[in-house]
């Protein structure tokens, strides 16, 4: 039977953790967390903020794209609601957060 199943064989004692091995044990996982904070979550928020900035800095008259890819002229501001102008007497009520870009002044007139 010993053709199939390999001997298990005593190893040494085990050598004496030093005092920087707790430190070295979370080392890695700490630099993860470094990596994932400046390449995932730093980013993450700063696309945030220069969206809640957008959507602050919407005025009467500007063209915007929502996120549905609807574009028009603002014509009404509420507190969460945007009435935009997609066409000549058509209006739909939009989310604020739902606006993804401001365009340039005349790009409606260029379509």
């Amino acid at each position: 039977m010993d053709f199939f199943i390999s001997n298990a064989m005593a190893e040494g004692a085990a050598a004496a953790p030093s005092g920087m091995g707790a430190m070295a044990e979370f080392l890695p996982l700490i630099l993860l967390f470094v990596i994932f904070y400046f390449m995932l979550i730093r980013p993450q928020m700063k696309r945030a903020k220069e969206h809640k900035a957008l959507i602050e800095g919407i005025q009467k008259g500007d063209e915007v794209v929502t996120n549905g890819g609807l574009l028009g002229s603002v014509k009404d501001l509420g507190d969460n609601f945007v009435v935009v102008e997609i066409a000549t007497d058509t209006q739909v009520k939009v989310q604020r957060a739902s606006i993804a870009a401001v365009m340039p002044k005349g790009t409606l007139d260029t379509l």
